[in-house]
């Protein structure tokens, strides 16, 4: 009975070990989507560092830019790209991704109004479109569904010139690749998980 129990699991064992010892493994990064050509089919992340969905630190430079799989099915959702990459609400600072200089900038505001403890499913965020820029009165109120947070910051006149995108929270995304630069399989992190921006 024990010999039979020997050879049963040794026959099950077997193609395991051959299987897991002849995928060649791969690697993974994550990060905030920046920027993203749908025609070429690239898109450009800022790292982050700690891979921490809810403790995130995109401060990665350069950034990394990556080519969508070349099978479909190994596709999520196409991602959003967006500039804001931190919103301090303690310091009223908000930290943004520079496409002209390749870098972070780090730009203070002066809070309006905040609410904090704001769930995706408040009504005061129902049917709204995030960010809210208002160029008359010099405002643009953000909401982060990580931070459960909405808040309404008054900005400088001169950074009204930079696009809406500025102020959003690109998609969080997660890349499996074994070339650099070449994604085999592209998980839209932002779309796909509970936690968001």
């Amino acid at each position: 009975m024990l010999k039979k129990c020997f050879g049963f699991n040794l026959l099950v064992a077997l193609p395991l070990v051959f299987l897991f010892g002849c995928v060649e493994s791969g690697k993974v990064d994550q990060g905030r989507v920046v920027a993203f050509d749908k025609d070429k089919k690239l898109v450009t992340i800022i790292r982050d560092k700690k891979i921490d969905t809810l403790n995130p630190d995109y401060s990665y430079l350069p950034p990394l830019t990556y080519s969508l799989p070349a099978d479909p099915a190994e596709t999520g959702p196409l991602p959003k790209a967006g500039g804001r990459m931190k919103l301090d609400a303690e310091k009223n600072q908000i930290i943004i991704f520079d496409s002209k200089t390749q870098n972070f900038k780090t730009i203070d505001f002066k809070p309006i109004e905040k609410k904090t403890g704001v769930e995706r499913q408040d009504p005061l965020i129902q049917g709204k479109k995030f960010p809210m820029v208002d160029p008359q009165k010099k405002t643009v109120t953000i909401y982060s569904s990580r931070q459960k947070l909405l808040e309404t910051i008054g900005l400088s006149e001169e950074y009204f010139a930079l696009p809406e995108s500025t102020w959003d929270a690109g998609d969080e995304v997660r890349i499996y690749y074994k070339e650099e630069g070449k994604s085999l399989r592209f998980m839209n992190i932002t779309q796909t998980d509970i936690f968001k921006k």
